[in-house]
């Protein structure tokens, strides 16, 4: 059986971690989002996948390669305009050979899951439980049949939803051929689906554990959840008087200076520099090269490579991009004084914490301070003692 990725789009929502890569190579446990759907599939017994790709296409070829290092066969099959789902569906009919699964590329899913899915009868959509099914494809389901889908309701019938994943027969083409623009102007594949839903033969399988990625505030669970699995293991320097709480992991090159306090689970890339003194909270990830210095301390967050955190610094709850530098004394703020949801950009994050986003090469001066829910765009400068808040778009300078 063949297995079809679709990770040809951008990710608007993600902005602006996206402005420079695809949604699904952003990293979560310090591997891109996709390498861990495609490693869990790998264990759950397929080896030969499909990559349909488009946006940002070359850092996924150059990441994944033909497959071989991650034990598996890869072929590509290019998306150049992303026209929707069923377009995507429709560009690899030369390249599946009979029922194949098909999934997204940005959720997280358990290789249990996956082998007890693919052993059902195609057509099948995998479906799961939220408590803001407004945001999905909701379901309604009778005898283990979709009865209906409906995209994004404002008013929702269920909390079942569309995963993302499905099982599928070759006769899905003949059906994504007749379908017509939808009215966001795309080519869905759940318009391909509702001749099965009519004649009640699109089965189900409820997911027992599923994970959707589709906003900066879910990278953090995500992040969270996965790294539950590490279990701990030092490959750099751990200088004397450093405590280690819990699975800590080090990556090659990397120095803890004395002083240090870092409690797991916490994933350290290659060649970082932390410390002296530095404390490090749980479900804490930070990519290669990065420097987290004296006095910093850093809660629960994404660290992307290349990032400086050098003194005197605290992030909490955020998800910081690749090639940042924190002046002296700039601190985040993750929780507002009526411990009401957190906002971004108008759009609840359902989260009491949360503290920013920011884009790639963002340069702060000493002693800024970073509102709650800010947005803040790659390659924006801020002088010293700025008070930054709000979404503010790239390449933004405040002197």
């Amino acid at each position: 059986m063949e297995c079809v990725v679709l990770a040809a789009g951008e990710g608007k929502r993600m902005r602006p971690l996206t402005a420079k890569r695809p949604k699904v190579m952003l990293p979560l446990a310090n591997r891109p989002m996709m390498e861990h759907l495609v490693l869990a599939t790998r264990d759950a017994g397929i080896s030969d996948f499909i990559f349909v790709v488009g946006y940002g296409e070359r850092e996924i070829r150059a990441h994944f390669g033909d497959g071989s290092r991650f034990g598996i066969r890869i072929t590509y099959a290019a998306q150049r305009h992303q026209q929707g789902t069923a377009d995507a569906v429709r560009s690899v009919r030369d390249l599946v050979t009979g029922p194949f699964l098909l999934m997204n590329g940005d959720m997280i899913l358990n290789h249990a899951d996956i082998a007890d899915f693919i052993q059902r009868p195609a057509p099948c959509m995998g479906i799961s439980t939220t408590d803001h099914p407004g945001d999905y494809g909701v379901v309604l389901v009778s005898d283990d049949r979709v009865i209906s889908l409906e995209e994004k309701s404002p008013h929702p019938k269920s909390n079942l939803i569309n995963a993302g994943l499905y099982l599928l027969s070759l006769d899905i083409f003949d059906l994504v051929d007749r379908v017509k623009p939808s009215a966001r102007g795309e080519l869905e594949l759940t318009d391909a689906l509702a001749g099965l839903i009519a004649e009640r033969k699109l089965g189900t399988y409820r997911l027992p554990y599923w994970m959707d990625v589709g906003y900066p505030w879910d990278m953090l669970d995500a992040n969270a959840i996965l790294m539950e699995k590490n279990p701990g293991s030092i490959a750099g320097t751990v200088e004397d008087g450093v405590t280690l709480k819990g699975p800590v992991q080090v990556g090659e090159g990397s120095i803890l200076r004395s002083g240090t306090y870092i409690e797991g689970p916490c994933i350290i890339g290659n060649n970082c520099r932390i410390g002296p003194h530095a404390y490090i909270r749980g479900s804490t990830s930070i990519g290669d090269d990065c420097h987290i210095g004296y006095c910093t301390e850093i809660k629960n967050s994404i660290i992307m490579t290349g990032t400086k955190v050098p003194h005197f610094n605290y992030i909490g709850d955020s998800v910081i991009g690749t090639h940042c530098n924190f002046g002296a004394g700039t601190k985040g703020a993750n929780l507002r004084h009526d411990h009401a949801n957190v906002r971004v950009c108008g759009k609840d994050t359902r989260r009491k914490k949360f503290g920013a986003i920011i884009g790639d090469n963002v340069q702060f001066g000493i002693n800024c301070s970073i509102n709650v829910g800010a947005v803040i765009g790659s390659n924006a400068q801020f002088a010293p003692n700025s008070f930054i808040e709000g979404c503010i778009g790239d390449n933004a300078s405040i002197r």
